[in-house]
């Protein structure tokens, strides 16, 4: 099998399960069944590979939200958590614990099975997502050919979910903020998958692990446009500011997840945080060369360190910039992000028109000439942004009445009356 050889997780279990010919090629194991029995060590193996991954990522969630608060603490010149645990590193778990005592209530006018099934479908993509990101060089569940196209498949289902979750609970803010919630995500998965394109072209796979490999260069450095409008489009698909308004609390309370509690809500916690991981290791392995780096540490180290500089981005920009409107919002995918996207394809497929091969030196001077090209285009796009969204309020024909004047007594006793 081809797993044994690429997955080094997948070969520990099995291969010290059975006795095979196979594994006996690659290394010495104590493998103690016979071959015939060797489907109870495959069956084995997938669900061990499945449940490390899994509970990784449940883990890296709870570190997460505990990093985060306390970053927003620095941000904001206060402490932070600081109770439960040193540094209060067991409030994610004392929160988790909170919200599994709490009542569950279902609405009367609920669709029951829908009701239940949204949180559940909003929490699934993301962990399909981690089934294809490599961690290390063979870590990793599986290596699809397709996986990057996998990975934009499968993101889509969360607007499925918001759908299904507004209209299941029967309230009409609810399903407000789902549409719009909808609009959002339609409209930035068009320029999300546009900025991969570029990466594809250089790369010329799709697979993860092939993209990783052909990464001379980190390909942030190649493909500078390609990064911004997927890691903005990223922040707009997981529901991460400046683009939160699907469950804003000054605008429509708090949207599609208005009527859920207890572990349903904490089901949509856990989406949206282990989200923000799972584009986080998107990024870090298609624009950061993911587990590459000096082998003075494994790969898996690498990755980690590149996860945690953009979850730091995130955060960063989450606490610099202030919530858009619904117009702004849409406004950015259609005429600045979809725009971007367009002039990143064009000068690539450009320079591989030239150069269909380029070498180390070669690709540091695309790398000049594409950055070049990035700021000129941000410069005028942006240019254009702020003139159609400049609004003249200098000229309002409307006047109205300040504190300090004094109303017409004639309206004042039409409201008394």
């Amino acid at each position: 099998m081809e797993i044994l050889t690429n997955n080094d997780i997948f070969r520990l279990f099995y291969c010290n399960i059975v006795s095979s010919d196979q594994c006996d090629e690659i290394g010495k194991y104590f493998g103690f069944l016979p071959a015939e029995f060797a489907w109870i060590a495959f069956l084995f193996s997938g669900i061990m590979v499945s449940f490390i991954f899994i509970n990784g990522i449940l883990g890296a969630v709870i570190f997460s939200i505990w990093a985060e608060r306390r970053l927003y603490g620095r941000f904001q010149n206060r402490s932070g958590p600081n109770r439960w645990g040193p540094l209060g590193i067991f409030t994610s778990t004392a929160d988790a614990i909170k919200v599994m005592f709490k009542e569950d209530v279902i609405p009367t006018d609920a669709d029951k099975l829908l009701f239940i099934l949204a949180p559940i479908l909003m929490v699934f993509p993301v962990f399909m997502v981690f089934s294809v990101i490599p961690v290390g060089i063979r870590t990793f569940v599986v290596d699809l050919n397709v996986g990057l196209l996998f990975i934009l498949a499968v993101t889509s289902m969360s607007g499925l979910a918001v759908v299904i979750a507004s209209w299941a609970s029967g309230n009409r803010v609810a399903i407000f903020s789902g549409l719009r919630a909808v609009a959002v995500l339609i409209s930035y998965e068009i320029p999300m998958a546009l900025s991969l394109v570029g990466v594809l072209m250089i790369s010329g796979t799709l697979s993860l692990n092939g993209i990783v490999e052909s990464q001379k260069i980190p390909f942030i450095l190649l493909q500078p446009l390609g990064f911004i409008v997927f890691f903005l489009a990223s922040l707009a698909e997981i529901n991460r500011t400046p683009f939160d308004l699907t469950e804003a609390e000054s605008e429509l309370a708090a949207g599609y997840l208005n009527d859920y509690s207890s572990m349903k809500f904490g089901i949509f916690f856990l989406a949206e945080f282990a989200a923000a991981i799972g584009a986080s290791a998107v990024i870090s392995t298609v624009f950061l060369a993911g587990w590459k780096g000096p082998e003075l540490l494994p790969g898996e180290f690498w990755f980690a360190i590149k996860l945690g500089l953009v979850l730091f981005l995130i955060v960063w920009v989450r606490m610099s910039w202030p919530r858009m409107r619904i117009d702004q919002i849409l406004h950015l995918a259609w005429k600045g992000l979809f725009e971007l996207t367009l002039i990143n394809i064009i000068v690539t497929a450009i320079m591989i028109a030239i150069e269909p091969e380029p070498s180390v030196n070669q690709m540091w001077l695309m790398a000049g000439i594409n950055w070049i090209v990035c700021i000129i285009s941000l410069i005028l796009v942006s240019k254009l942004l702020n003139k159609k969204n400049k609004i003249n309020t200098s000229k309002s024909s409307k006047s109205y009445p300040v504190a300090v004047e004094k109303l017409n007594k004639s309206l004042i006793q039409k409201k008394e009356v």
